[in-house]
């Protein structure tokens, strides 16, 4: 394990000009990760563990991630003594492991319930996590107040069955809830009836109106007068 105790001058941020530095923190509750517990046995023996947020992928080959670990925690301290940690990746209903291990109770282990495996690089939190890698430090990189923990991964144990928990915008979001297909819109409820409008038939007590054709022309009427024509010979 190598470790880098200053950032190289490129790096180093000037506040020699008295400018106020920026606050991320804003910008990074906007994006949402999933939440994990670091864990390692110091080297009095006794556990010791952090809740995580920042941590990511580097290699595949080798397998390496990194852990942006806050550099005066006594965990990011034993991590880098015994060069060996554990990434427990909560699942979505192990919230409160996470409040636990964020708040820096001193019998965090005694209230959660965890095992270390043989090989393991930290205390497994078998009741609360949905997989588990195991790793050795490969290197570390303090800068600011954190530390960039770098870890060849050397096992991966995952748990079937169970989904990630969420954070995000300073709250937390259980994945089985984020990734829910809405179901089908529901069906519009049905058009009222409308009213046939009154009919034209007449009543039983009403006497139609019947309008007579013309009638022909009796015997005894007058026949019509006929105005005849005369034909003018050319």
């Amino acid at each position: 394990m190598s470790r880098t105790s200053q950032p190289s001058p490129s790096l180093r941020a000037d506040q020699s000009d008295g400018a106020a530095e920026a606050d991320i923190r804003p910008l990074m509750s906007a994006f949402p990760s999933g939440v994990s517990v670091i864990t390692t046995i110091g080297t009095d023996s006794e556990p010791r563990g952090m809740t995580c947020s920042s941590l990511a992928s580097v290699a595949l080959s080798p397998p390496t991630i990194v852990l942006c670990l806050r550099t005066q925690s006594p965990t990011v301290r034993a991590v880098l003594e015994t060069g060996q940690v554990a990434v427990n990746l909560l699942h979505e209903n192990a919230r409160p492991v996470s409040d636990l291990f964020a708040s820096g109770a001193a019998d965090r282990f005694a209230r959660t319930e965890w095992r270390l495996p043989l090989g393991a690089g930290g205390p497994h939190l078998a009741a609360a996590a949905h997989a588990v890698a195991d790793g050795e430090v490969v290197e570390a990189v303090e800068f600011g107040d954190h530390t960039a923990v770098f870890v060849r991964v050397t096992r991966v144990s995952l748990h079937d069955g169970q989904e990630p928990l969420l954070y995000g915008k300073r709250r937390y979001a259980r994945w089985t809830d984020a990734t829910a297909v809405p179901g089908p819109p529901a069906a519009a409820p049905p058009l009222p009836a409308i009213p046939a409008p009154a009919s034209a038939a007449p009543s039983a007590t009403s006497t139609p109106s019947v309008t007579s054709a013309p009638s022909a022309p009796s015997a005894t009427s007058p026949a019509p007068a006929v105005k005849e024509t005369a034909r003018v010979r050319p």
